[in-house]
């Protein structure tokens, strides 16, 4: 194995991590705006998000079933 093979694992590890976080930041943000209209709204603000968000429960789980 060459100096040059080991360097491209490592990047592509980087990527990977970047992913990750840019993945965990995306819901970190999302249950922070959600707490966040719950403190303002109280309760209509827990179960509207909900409501708005079954439609997309319902597209994840058709292009999970499909493949």
């Amino acid at each position: 194995m060459s100096l040059t093979e080991t360097h491209a694992t490592h990047a592509r590890e980087g990527d990977e991590t970047a992913t990750v976080l840019r993945i965990l930041l995306s819901v970190a943000v999302f249950v922070a705006g959600w707490a966040t209209s719950v403190a303002l709204w109280g309760i209509p603000g827990l179960y509207i998000p909900a409501l708005a968000l079954v439609p997309v429960a319902w597209v994840l789980l058709l292009m999970i079933s499909r493949g």
